[in-house]
C-alpha cells in the first residue's frame, strides 16, 4: 500500500489488503472510505473484508462505490461524511483517482 497525503486530513491509496489495514491504524488514520464497487475485478477484497479488519482497529469504514465518473450526489455524499467522521480519512479505490476525485470535488 502506498498511501499519497492530499491534506493533513485525506489520503489516498490504491486497492488496500486487510493486512494493510494495521499500517493505516498505525499511521493514525481514523476512518477509511472504499471508493471501489464490490468485484469490480477478480480476486479484489470486499469492502466487508477490509471494514472487520478495520473493526479491529477501531476504524470506521464508510462505502461510497463509484464506477466512472463521480456523480454530483456522491461527492456530496463525501462531503457530508467528511463533516461526520474522524480524521484523518484514508480513501482508496483501484488506483486512487476516484479517491482523489471524491476529495478533490468535494473542495470545490
Amino acid at each position: 500500500m502506498h498511501i499519497q497525503t492530499l491534506s493533513a486530513d485525506y489520503g489516498i491509496s490504491g486497492q488496500i489488503q486487510p493486512d494493510d489495514v494495521r499500517v493505516a491504524a498505525q499511521a493514525g488514520y481514523k476512518t477509511i472510505v472504499c471508493a471501489r464497487p464490490d468485484n469490480e475485478s477478480w480476486g479484489q477484497p470486499s469492502y466487508s473484508d477490509i471494514s472487520r479488519v478495520a473493526e479491529q482497529f477501531g476504524i470506521k469504514t464508510v462505502y461510497l462505490p463509484v464506477s466512472g465518473a463521480a456523480t454530483a450526489n456522491q461527492v456530496a455524499q463525501f462531503k457530508a461524511m467528511c463533516r461526520d467522521v474522524g480524521k484523518p480519512v484514508l480513501g482508496y479505490c483501484r488506483s486512487g483517482a476516484r479517491a482523489a476525485t471524491l476529495y478533490n470535488e468535494s473542495r470545490r
